[in-house]
């Protein structure tokens, strides 16, 4: 049952992705950083170090995405005010992983919650431009 529900999940993720808008992924990308904070915040407290890596290494890439998607040109100073914060969340998730730091992680989805609701507060009208920096 629950492998079934598993891959359910997966087959509605990936159809949410084919038709979103590039402002939806990005929101979806920040609803799965903080999910894997979350859930390596989890494992950290339950000294389950297996999944603490796993859920670390896909937060750790949903991030760096993040920061790639960043338009450095037509994001001007917003965008490199963002790439700073990406870099200290990814330099604070490996102090995490290094010292199983739970507060780091804290750190880490206190700053995603204010990107997030940000990047949530855009008027519609404005979802079109291609890149989350030059949006903000």
């Amino acid at each position: 049952m629950r492998s079934s529900l598993q891959s359910y999940r997966k087959v509605s993720l990936e159809n949410e992705i084919l038709v979103a808008s590039p402002h939806r992924i990005i929101q979806m990308m920040f609803d799965g950083a903080l999910q894997r904070i979350a859930q390596s915040r989890y494992a950290i407290e339950n000294r389950d170090l297996a999944n603490k890596g796993i859920f670390i290494g896909k937060a750790v890439g949903i991030i760096t995405g993040l920061n790639n998607s960043l338009n450095m040109e037509a994001g001007g100073e917003i965008a490199q005010n963002l790439t700073d914060l990406y870099d200290f969340m990814l330099r604070r998730i490996s102090e995490a992983n290094m010292n199983n730091d739970v507060a780091a992680l804290d750190d880490v989805s206190d700053i995603l919650r204010t990107i997030k609701e940000g990047w949530d507060a855009i008027p519609a009208d404005k979802h079109h431009i291609d890149s989350h920096a030059s949006n903000l």
